[in-house]
């Protein structure tokens, strides 16, 4: 026998197995000639090794149906499509450029759009900021609310009560943003609270955004709150913005759930156009010469897209909603990677603050000259490594763990 038939059996050993085991200990005891913790361990790293010898086709089925008339790019000589669905919204590449600090401009959106981007979501409009120019609004009405009538000048001009309108300066950005691109736009609205959202989406929506990025960015600190009042809020949030508007909505989540997937499928049935996985959470630092507390801000690593990757291969193909990748996008191995897990779209931000808009051609580009490489399609190649659907999500993850143990072991084992 081969080595890749080998690999072959194995592999689909280690998929049943996985599918009928609920922990490695179990996995010892099912294998045939597996009879302890141990051996079990080095047969999943065995499986590994020869995963990563084997051709890349032997981890995936034929296409069936529609995928099996794409033609490979080698058969057609012409460069991969990467045109894309996300949110319902056709794009011309998965590529995404995140929620940050590069869109506060309609010249800095334009920039990003020239790159061959699939979309622009914006930088954030904070629901603080919203309460605080509401706040404003109504302290000046009530200051000159006692005035006589006669006193006209008296009475709050429009430019007092908005000469500083971060709502306003927001949707005319939108407004502007939008007409001058040929990409979608999409805005971002951030907050913990079911409070002035819903105002503010249907504006969004009127000045041209093509869709809604929810990044709910709740923290309890009341150890109080239980996690189902956390999760139902999320709900309250979504639901009251999807009355609110026509354009998709997309959810931005963080990692912090007991239950990830569970909470993922209670906002697709809830509505959710999209998923964004996931929304980091900036930690403060201890300064010990200073005795302070400061924020932490810092741009994402590789390493942390390993958390939403696993869980994006464990959702694709269980939801409705579409499936967005963000944090730890770096090179256009990154962008692959999330397309293997499958991602619908990878988005960054970090890496463009670091090289430059411009740095967003290179991703776009090397993920087409990979493509025509490797003789696949966008198709074929997004979810190609996710969860099968036949396996049980937390044998396979158990596996992977099991693997992962034993490989360190090896690697740094005396």
């Amino acid at each position: 026998m081969s080595e890749q038939e080998q690999y072959a059996k194995t592999a689909q050993q280690q998929a049943e197995l996985s599918r009928r085991a609920p922990n490695a200990r179990e996995l010892a005891s099912q294998g045939p000639g597996l009879d302890n913790y141990e051996a079990v361990m080095a047969a999943a790293a065995s499986a590994a090794t020869m995963a990563k010898r084997a051709p890349l086709t032997y981890l995936t089925p034929e296409p069936q149906g529609p995928a099996a008339e794409l033609n490979d790019v080698a058969e057609t000589g012409a460069s991969p499509s990467l045109a894309t669905r996300y949110l319902g919204l056709d794009l011309r590449s998965p590529l995404v450029a995140s929620a940050g600090p590069l869109s506060q401009s309609v010249e800095g959106i334009k920039e990003l759009a020239d790159t061959g981007l699939g979309a622009v979501v914006m930088y954030s409009l904070f629901e603080e900021q919203i309460r605080r120019q509401e706040a404003r609004q109504v302290a000046l009405l009530e200051r000159h609310e006692e005035a006589f009538a006669e006193a006209l000048n008296y009475f709050p001009e429009p430019e007092e009560l908005g000469s500083q309108d971060i709502i306003r300066n927001y949707l005319q950005l939108v407004e502007d943003a939008a007409k001058a691109i040929d990409i979608p736009l999409i805005a971002s609205l951030n907050g913990a609270t079911h409070g002035g959202w819903v105002d503010t989406a249907r504006q969004l929506q009127d000045a041209g955004a093509a869709a809604l990025e929810l990044n709910i960015y709740m923290v309890p600190g009341d150890l109080g709150v239980t996690g189902a009042e956390v999760e139902e809020r999320h709900l309250e949030i979504l639901a009251g913005v999807k009355q609110a508007v026509d354009i998709p909505v997309a959810v931005k989540l963080s990692p912090y759930f007991s239950s990830v997937g569970q909470m993922a499928i209670a906002l697709d049935e809830a509505g959710a156009d999209g998923l964004v996985l996931f929304n980091r959470f900036l930690q403060p630092d201890i300064d010990i010469e200073r005795l302070e507390v400061v924020p932490g801000v810092e741009l994402s690593t590789p390493f942390e897209a390993r958390l939403p990757r696993t869980w994006i291969a464990v959702l694709h193909g269980k939801l409705r909603a579409s499936l967005a990748g963000t944090s730890g996008v770096e090179t256009v191995d990154d962008v692959v990677k999330y397309l293997l897990a499958g991602a619908d779209v990878v988005m960054t931000t970090s890496a463009l603050v670091r090289h430059g808009r411009g740095y967003a051609s290179t991703l776009v580009d090397g993920l087409g000259q990979w493509l025509s490489r490797k003789d696949l399609t966008l198709d074929r190649v997004r979810g190609m490594l996710a969860v099968p659907e036949e396996a049980r999500a937390s044998g396979y993850e158990r596996a992977g763990y099991v693997a992962a143990l034993q490989r360190a072991k090896t690697r740094y084992g005396a």
